[in-house]
């Protein structure tokens, strides 16, 4: 679903260094070695240019791609570059590798260089991440935050879920329905300058959600404010933000509940048909995924939670491909394969990319990937569905009473094929009407056949705009809300 625009608001750091010097990888206090080493170089410089270089060490799992990532602070910008893609956006320097060097095995390095031009002052960058990660800083194992949550977490267990043929399963082989809510505000709260979340989430408000009975949450993302891009406030960004999603994700899964994380809005600038936002940011829903973050994102969530099987990775919210490209061959084909698609003006990220940076981590955890249409249109998903080395992958599917594919006609054409052959979750059903006698239809035909779904949204929005399932963060339904809630007790009274 799409959300009510705000304001954007920047943020810009950097630091000040002489000419000539390199930055040395930091050493952690606890001599841990770093996941990953960058070496940078002032090697010559003039009145207006300057060239640079950097040596990149990675010292994590395997990588089949590699994106670094830093920014300058003294108006610096790239003119030229050699052994690696380079581009700038504002203050964000990033350097992607090219056909022939994207390897990067545990312990190898890589380098590359640059020319640019600088004015006023020279700034070395201070921060450099590779497919996300923080390098020169001590990559020892990822702890909870410092500061638990106020109130006590429940007792529950998520469970660690697997594909077995066409069901989600848990440890033990028994089946397993995701059932339950999507909670918004991590995808707009951080890069519209207001917060991370839009609402409390300490443990009064999910156990709200386990109130309902309902078993996973679908928490959206946004990737710049996951990797901390200059444009997004410090606070709500970084490892502020990443460490805010560790600890809601720790608060889902101590109610019982399964933790879905979704990259809802992402870079790259968009102005065709259907556009949602003239911005290059990540301030709205964007056709497809770019290649310049959103495979860095998905490896840096994917190394978060690689070591947590009960955490769900859905990879992208709603692809739109169709209304930018001609034909719907080529729809598909960008949604596979990403590239230079046809009427969308940024190198895409396909799905193929996402599951390669997700599994590059070595994580096994279950991917979603929805389809088409706004994730609306499955109808050639099975043709076109990526190739996951772990088996886990999973049909996504979102449907609201105004959708082309709203009518159990269609479902039966289109989506029962789909559920033949690997698990089918619905990740956002909902209506506009402030009633819910469409979601009731939706969620019997999804009933006769075992399968998931999650209703849009526990925000307190009006119901018709949002649409919103409840009126208050205690759990109190709106109109429309009460049938998703109903409906679940009576599955698990």
């Amino acid at each position: 679903m799409r959300h009510p625009p705000r304001s954007v608001l920047l943020a810009i750091t950097g630091a000040v260094a002489l000419l000539g010097t390199a930055l040395v990888p930091a050493v952690s206090a606890s001599g841990a070695t770093p996941a990953c080493t960058v070496e940078y170089s002032v090697t010559s410089q003039w009145d207006s240019g300057f060239q640079g270089a950097v040596t990149i060490t990675n010292n994590m799992a395997a990588l089949g791609s590699w994106s670094l990532s830093f920014d300058f602070a003294g108006g610096q910008q790239i003119t030229q570059g050699w052994n690696a893609e380079w581009s700038q956006s504002g203050t964000t320097v990033t350097a992607a590798n090219e056909s022939w060097n994207g390897s990067l095995p545990t312990g190898a390095s890589v380098g590359a260089g640059f020319l640019a031009s600088w004015s006023g002052s020279n700034a070395v960058p201070t921060t450099f991440k590779l497919n996300g990660t923080t390098c020169n800083v001590d990559s020892g194992p990822t702890d909870p935050p410092t500061d638990p949550p106020t109130d006590p977490p429940g007792n529950g267990t998520a469970p660690a879920l697997r594909v077995s043929g066409n069901k989600l399963v848990d440890a033990d082989g028994s089946a397993h329905r995701m059932l339950g809510v999507n909670r918004s505000g991590g995808e707009f709260m951080c890069v519209q300058g207001y917060g991370i979340w839009d609402g409390p989430v300490d443990d009064a408000a999910i156990k709200a959600i386990a109130d309902w009975q309902a078993n996973a949450v679908r928490i959206p993302l946004n990737e710049e404010c996951w990797l901390g891009l200059s444009n997004v406030k410090p606070e709500y960004a970084g490892d502020n933000y990443i460490d805010a999603v560790k600890e809601l994700v720790a608060r889902v899964e101590a109610h019982g509940m399964t933790p879905i994380l979704e990259l809802h809005w992402s870079h790259g600038q968009y102005t065709g048909n259907s556009a949602g936002c003239s911005d290059v940011h990540a301030t709205c829903q964007k056709p497809m995924p770019g290649r310049q973050y959103t495979p860095s994102f998905w490896a840096s969530v994917a190394g978060t939670f690689k070591s947590d099987p009960a955490t769900v990775f859905d990879l992208f919210n709603e692809p739109y491909p169709d209304r930018a490209t001609p034909t719907l061959t080529q729809a598909w084909e960008c949604w596979r394969d990403g590239g230079s698609c046809p009427g969308i003006g940024y190198e895409v990220a396909g799905m193929q990319d996402l599951v390669d940076a997700v599994r590059g981590t070595g994580a096994q955890n279950v991917i979603m990937a929805g389809g088409l249409a706004y994730s609306n249109d499955l109808g050639q998903w099975l043709t076109y569905r990526p190739t996951d080395p772990t088996g886990n992958l999973v049909a996504a599917y979102h449907v609201y009473n105004f959708n082309t594919c709203a009518s159990e006609s269609c479902w039966n054409s289109t989506l029962a094929p789909v559920a033949e052959q690997v698990p089918l979750v619905a990740g956002e059903i909902g209506e506009n009407t402030c009633a819910h006698g469409f979601v009731d239809q939706v969620m019997r035909w999804f009933d006769d056949r075992n399968l998931s779904y999650l209703g849009w949204t526990w925000n307190t929005w009006d119901c018709s705009a949002g649409p919103s399932l409840i009126s208050s963060f205690d759990g109190t339904p709106t109109a429309y809300g009460i049938g998703l809630r109903d409906h679940l007790r009576a599955l698990n009274p």
